[in-house]
Order: C-alpha cells, then sequence, then structure tokens
C-alpha cells in the first residue's frame, strides 16, 4: 500500500491535477498543462517531479508518444467514472488567436499570421470528428455567453474551416463590416442570421447574411482546468 502523504506537496498536487484532468478530458494532460496548473515555470522541474511519481509507482511514462502518461494507482480522495484513453493518437493543432463567446472581438487575419510554439497544442485524433488535420484550427474561448453550452472562459475550441453552417451549428461567425468574430449557435431566416449564446443573460446578435462569414465550426472542447 503507497504511502499518499509521504509525496511532496507539489506531488500530490501534480496527481490530483492529473486525475482531475482525464476524468474530464479523457486523454492525460501535457507538461505545459501540468506546471500552468501546479504553478511550476520550468518543464525540467515538471519532468523531474514526474519521473519521482514513476519510480513511486503512481504513474508509467512512455517518451515515445505524446501525452505518454497513465496513472497506475489510486489517489485517494478520489473515484474514477472513466477509462482513460491513453492510447489516442495525437496530432498537432494551431491556436490561430481568441474567439468572444460573449461581445465580439477581434480575431488575427488568417493570411500570414505567425503560430508560435507555444500555440501548438497537442489534440487527440478522435477529436477532430474524422476531419483531416490539416482542415482544422484552434481558438481560444473569452468570455461565458457560450456557458450552457458547456464552453467556458479560458477552453480551447477545435474547428473544421467552412463557410457554411446549418441551423444549430456553433460556429465561429466573421462579422465583416464590424471586422470582429464571435462564437455562437447560427440560425438563418431568409437573409437574416441569428447568432444565438447560450446563456439566459446574453441577447441574440441579429444581421444581414452579407455581413456574417462563418470560418469554422465546433468540432470539440478542450476544458480549461485551471
Amino acid at each position: 500500500m503507497k504511502d499518499f502523504k509521504k509525496l511532496s506537496k507539489r506531488q500530490q498536487n501534480i496527481l490530483k491535477f492529473m486525475f482531475r484532468y482525464m476524468e474530464d478530458q479523457g486523454f492525460p494532460p501535457t507538461i505545459r498543462e501540468i506546471g500552468e496548473a501546479c504553478d511550476i515555470n520550468s518543464t525540467s522541474v515538471v519532468n523531474y517531479n514526474l519521473n519521482k511519481l514513476v519510480a513511486a509507482g503512481y504513474l508509467e511514462r512512455s517518451n515515445k508518444v505524446s501525452r505518454g502518461l497513465r496513472l497506475i494507482a489510486d489517489i485517494p480522495g478520489t473515484t474514477s467514472k472513466k477509462r482513460v484513453r491513453t492510447d489516442s493518437v495525437v496530432t498537432q493543432i494551431g491556436i490561430v488567436g481568441r474567439i468572444a463567446a460573449g461581445e465580439p472581438i477581434s480575431l488575427p487575419d488568417d493570411s500570414g499570421h505567425h503560430i508560435d510554439d507555444d500555440d501548438i497544442i497537442d489534440v487527440p485524433i478522435n477529436l477532430l470528428n474524422g476531419y483531416d488535420e490539416s482542415e482544422v484550427f484552434a481558438l481560444k474561448v473569452k468570455g461565458d455567453s457560450m456557458i450552457d453550452a458547456m464552453i467556458q472562459d479560458g477552453d480551447i475550441i477545435i474547428l473544421r474551416q467552412q463557410n457554411t453552417a446549418n441551423n444549430g451549428d456553433m460556429v465561429a461567425a466573421w462579422l465583416t463590416q464590424d471586422n470582429e468574430t464571435t462564437l455562437k449557435h447560427f440560425f438563418k431566416d431568409a437573409d437574416q442570421i441569428r447568432l444565438q449564446p447560450a446563456h439566459p443573460t446574453y441577447a441574440p446578435i441579429f444581421v444581414h447574411a452579407s455581413n456574417c462569414e462563418i470560418k469554422g465550426k465546433v468540432l470539440s472542447v478542450i476544458r480549461n482546468m485551471r
């Protein structure tokens, strides 16, 4: 029987965060996500503690795959309800900017927009819903107008690049006259577009169809665990 209390407080926090993340997402976190959630600024320090947890028998770790972490021991005070998909094939997707789940905000121009290494995230292939990774991009959510659709401030949404949508689809909509973008449910009636929030205190946005361009349809969400 392992003695959880013999671990350092930092190591206990890492295991607890990993458990919560895996329960919510269904796959392990990255080293960077562990560092951000546990207030560790150095990836080498995260690696050091992960190796200590491997030696203590709490983790298994594979350096051959992204997110190659697996919990192999019980964490006090937790009960697993899901089977974590540690064998998921992972690809890398760029976060091209932010999108407002609230009032519209500007989004960087797609043409020639440079994506820093820090804005490249590992995404399990199953979150792409069968689409090729070349068709997919990611945006970070700002605001809470889609909270009833289980999308919160700080979440990352995975979208397929497309310029059409069906009624009810959740989309990234570009308001051409305002030069701004927003995340909403899409509805079209003749020449009028209704961009519907998923929050009881937010009003829908009504625009003429000529003032609305669809940039992408939401495929999946990666939760912000902080």
